[in-house]
């Protein structure tokens, strides 16, 4: 399964909703009980956000525990880029980055994507998982 930034963000982030689903998700992914990927591109965005929001030395532990916990984050490739660009021509609503998430995924054949995001599900592509259904599956 791959993981989307927000899942990142809301376990990390002040309170909201989510929060304790995508907490309780990527604990069982750092103890290897879930099996989950995710981009160099979400730990850019994840570097980008907490940058901001918080400071430089939480958006370094950020990215660092990110990664840590997967079992690989994979390469974003220029062919991915031109990937997004196509699922971007047929699905013009979604955000860029989303798109390139999409992109990855295709191109590591990987079809389940761990977000709260509900924007991905008008792709028929991928099947789209919220974190607290994801500790069922």
């Amino acid at each position: 399964m791959f993981l989307d930034t927000n899942v990142f963000l809301y376990a990390i982030g002040a309170e909201s909703p989510h929060r304790e689903a995508c907490r309780s998700l990527l604990l069982a992914v750092g103890e290897g009980r879930v099996d989950a990927v995710t981009s160099s591109e979400v730990l850019q965005e994840i570097l980008h956000v907490r940058s901001r929001r918080v400071d430089m030395k939480d958006a370094i532990s950020a990215v660092r525990a990110a990664a840590a916990m997967v079992a690989e984050v994979l390469p974003v490739t220029m062919e991915d880029v031109l990937s997004a660009c196509k699922v971007l021509e047929k699905h013009p609503q979604m955000a860029a980055r989303d798109a390139l998430h999409v992109a990855v995924m295709k191109a590591a054949r990987i079809h389940t994507l761990i977000s709260v995001d509900k924007d991905f599900d008008a792709l028929k592509e991928i099947d789209r998982v919220h974190p607290k259904d994801a500790l069922e599956e």
